[in-house]
């Protein structure tokens, strides 16, 4: 059997062996215990930890690898996965040009503000109508091509003295700020497509005329835990490039 950690860490007795020690994982990963890049206890010291076999903790990092929380480098260890922008662009963007291949983008954001949620924003984010958010306001490149105008936004209480600034390419992802600066990792997006014409910022800022029909996404990010971290609402002009996806 499972060794008892507390009983709030101890997932539903239902779950598979396997499933229950990827849970207490997915905790230390969520908490920091275990921190991006940090190499991990190897299997044998984890079924020892688990009082469980070797190969029920082979089961969970191999459902914990699916899920890219950890990477298994081999004759090395395994580790924490760390956010990278080019492993957040695979993982979460999906833009490919007319001939199928990836386009990486420049951000550039316009403005970042501290706002009081709206109603329809609290609902996205599962929080209260007026709680503070940081509101974030971008344009992504492709090459010099303005491509997608994006706004995000980002409860306050998780991440208080956020700080993106205006007139500056952004280097890194903004996946890999919240991991790195706050150890919150993005570990699912769930996203609604449809198809809209340009309101007068987007034309505006994308260089096309209002009404132009854009692709609009309202994507949210969840952390390891399940936990909403990010509303981002994009827009993208489809001209010359294509939202991609995979259906299974």
């Amino acid at each position: 059997m499972i060794a008892q950690p507390p009983k709030s860490e101890i997932a539903a007795e239902f779950q598979p062996l396997y499933a229950q020690v990827k849970s207490l994982m997915v905790q230390r990963i969520g908490s920091g215990q275990w921190l991006p890049g940090e190499m991990i206890p190897n299997e044998f010291q984890l079924a020892a930890e688990f009082n469980v076999s070797q190969g029920t903790v082979r089961k969970a990092l191999i459902a914990l690898e699916a899920d890219k929380l950890i990477v298994r480098r081999q004759g090395r260890g395994t580790y924490v996965a760390r956010h990278t922008r080019q492993q957040t662009l695979f993982q979460f963007f999906r833009m490919v040009g007319l001939d199928g291949l990836t386009v990486t983008p420049v951000s550039k954001p316009l403005s970042h503000k501290q706002q009081p949620a709206t109603r329809d924003q609290a609902k996205w984010l599962g929080i209260n109508p007026g709680e503070m958010l940081h509101a974030i306001i971008r344009v992504r490149y492709f090459g010099n091509d303005p491509a997608i105008f994006e706004r995000i936004f980002v409860p306050m209480s998780l991440m208080p003295d956020l700080m993106i600034k205006p007139g500056h390419d952004m280097i890194d992802e903004m996946y890999v700020i919240y991991q790195e600066r706050y150890r919150i990792t993005i570990a699912h997006a769930s996203e609604k497509l449809a198809a809209v014409g340009a309101a007068r910022d987007e034309a505006r800022h994308l260089k096309i005329e209002q009404h132009f029909p854009l692709l609009e996404t309202t994507r949210i990010a969840r952390d390891v835990n399940g936990r909403i971290i990010e509303l981002r609402i994009s827009h993208y002009k489809t001209t010359d490039y294509r939202y991609a996806t995979e259906v299974t």
